[in-house]
């Protein structure tokens, strides 16, 4: 699978939830620039995640539901410390938003992400958003998950 994505930074002034988002606990057991290996776990479910090298705004990434008991086990394997975050769901000019909330060490970062066809497919961007991250690698989860927000925010 292909995954097309663009990110963006969202002013938490600006954007206000919508209802009540999903709680996500992630961590990496790989962060190398060529590939990446997340665990996620969403409510009582757990997932694989590998996800290849970026280029442009496009990678490969490839995702498996796994036994939740599992994912518990890999996510005290993982690198570092876990991402923790709500992410809420917005539909915009006919695409899927999804806005991710987080906390922990990354409290105070709000990041939205929408998935394309292709890269060049235009979009509505909403007012809430602050300006595009897309290819700035502080704002992937694998970074954050080593290099928390906390840590570098008022820095950038």
């Amino acid at each position: 699978m292909v995954e097309i994505e663009r990110k963006f930074l969202v002013t938490a002034e600006g954007w206000q939830p919508g209802g009540e988002g999903q709680k996500l606990v992630q961590g990496y057991l790989s962060i190398d620039p060529e590939r990446t290996v997340r665990v996620r776990i969403v409510g009582e479910k757990s997932f694989l995640t590998v996800k290849g090298k970026t280029t442009g705004i496009t990678r490969t990434e490839l995702e498996y539901e796994i036994p939740l008991k599992e994912g518990v086990i890999l996510l005290e394997m993982c690198l570092n410390f876990p991402v923790e975050k709500s992410r809420f769901k917005e539909t915009i000019g006919g695409l899927l938003w999804e806005i991710d909330v987080f906390e922990g060490a990354n409290k105070g970062l709000i990041l939205a992400e929408v998935e394309l066809l292709s890269e060049r497919q235009k979009i509505d961007i909403p007012a809430w958003v602050e300006k595009e991250v897309s290819g700035d690698i502080r704002f992937y989860n694998s970074y954050l998950s080593s290099n928390p927000f906390s840590t570098w925010k008022n820095k950038s």
